[in-house]
């Protein structure tokens, strides 16, 4: 089930929700408070390559991404990022945006980058207990 990109952002520690063409994980650097991976779980390394049905699973996908990251952090705006210039397979970066900071859990982020591009190199590195306990805290948040 999990590609080689899926692994490198901490599956299965990582996971939010499972869906069949796709996974949505914490993202273990946190460029903001609530930062996530969508990842497909298919081996492409090319967005085109996705078989009809990855595409057309992404709009409820991203709704309720929408929906969970609205109710924990309150964003402004919400960036998906489609990097895949270290990790090949096809994934976004979803990093939602807002003017300073956010904390749950002990974890305090303040989006470095507002309100231009995301800091990504300013990300906040989440230890195993930070991961499980935000991850929590999303699955609960999570419409479906």
């Amino acid at each position: 089930m999990a590609n080689a990109t899926i692994e490198r952002f901490g599956w299965p520690a990582t996971l939010i929700r499972d869906y069949r063409h796709w996974v949505v994980l914490l993202r273990p650097t946190q460029p903001t408070l609530g930062s996530l991976i969508l990842a497909a779980k298919s081996d492409a390394t090319a967005f085109g390559d996705l078989p009809p049905e990855a595409h057309a699973e992404l709009a409820v996908i991203t709704k309720e991404i929408e929906t969970a990251l609205s109710g924990a952090v309150a964003y402004q705006k919400l960036n998906y990022l489609m990097l895949m210039m270290v990790d090949p397979h096809v994934h976004f970066h979803v990093i939602p945006r807002h003017e300073g900071e956010r904390e749950r859990d002990g974890v305090s982020v303040t989006d470095a980058g507002w309100p231009g591009p995301p800091a990504l190199g300013q990300a906040v590195a989440l230890d195993a207990e930070q991961i499980r306990a935000l991850s929590g805290w999303l699955k609960g948040l999570w419409p479906s």
